[in-house]
């Protein structure tokens, strides 16, 4: 059992567009927050199947991704 962070950012016109930092390459998207938490989770498993299947090594969550703040002069 493993278990990655997602990043799930609202796109215009609705929806929202799902990334896994920890696997580079591997999205997903929904119109729901609940659709993309499922949606990943297939995604995912696609994804380290993949590596498998090609011989290379599945990374791991390396920390908990966090959600920061900057403010500029724009």
């Amino acid at each position: 059992m493993r278990i990655y962070g997602i990043v799930v950012e609202p796109e215009e016109g609705g929806g929202y567009f799902v990334t896994v930092p920890a696997l580079p390459g591997c999205f997903t998207r929904g119109s729901t927050v609940e659709e993309c938490r499922e949606r990943a989770a297939k995604a995912i498993e696609v994804h380290i199947a993949g590596l498998v299947a090609d011989g290379e090594s599945v990374p791991e969550e390396s920390g908990k991704p966090q959600l920061l703040s900057v403010t500029v002069a724009a």
